[in-house]
């Protein structure tokens, strides 16, 4: 959500697309190992030892740049690190995606949020290796929709 874009076309068919810059932050949590049960095995699969969060928060500079030290004047994410943790431990799972959707539906709790992008990755997938994810970014309208429905 650093930019977003504007398209238009004149009356003789020319398209212009113009980028608007946007005045975001991120937080970044990477790596996150979460203790969740995700999905159903049978007899020789292998099963998943790890599953691993990566979530990007656009916020606004003005909870990153802030002009005095404290708590109040930027984004308290230890409340949603605490949800995610809740979120994950609370169920078993079929799907990395129903997960990933409660975790945006959280994240859709803090207005301060502006925008998503969430990865859910598990390992290992095939003879002790490799990793399998799910990747999706929600933006500022989807986001908005998010809130309206609470999914």
């Amino acid at each position: 959500m650093a930019n977003d874009a504007r398209a238009s076309c004149d009356t003789e068919g020319t398209w212009t697309l113009e980028v608007l810059v946007s005045n975001s932050s991120t937080v970044e949590l990477k790596n996150l190992l979460i203790k969740a049960d995700i999905g159903t095995y049978g007899p020789g699969d292998v099963v998943p030892d790890e599953h691993v969060l990566d979530l990007t928060l656009w916020i606004s500079q003005t909870l990153v740049l802030v002009t005095e030290d404290g708590m109040q004047h930027v984004f308290d994410y230890d409340p949603l690190v605490a949800a995610i943790d809740h979120l994950a431990a609370e169920t078993h799972y079929e799907t990395q995606e129903r997960l990933m959707t409660r975790i945006v539906s959280a994240c859709a709790r803090h207005p301060e949020i502006e925008a998503v992008e969430i990865a859910l990755r598990k390992s290992p997938v095939r003879r002790g290796t490799g990793s399998l994810g799910v990747r999706t970014h929600v933006d500022k309208a989807v986001l908005a929709t998010i809130r309206r429905q609470a999914l």
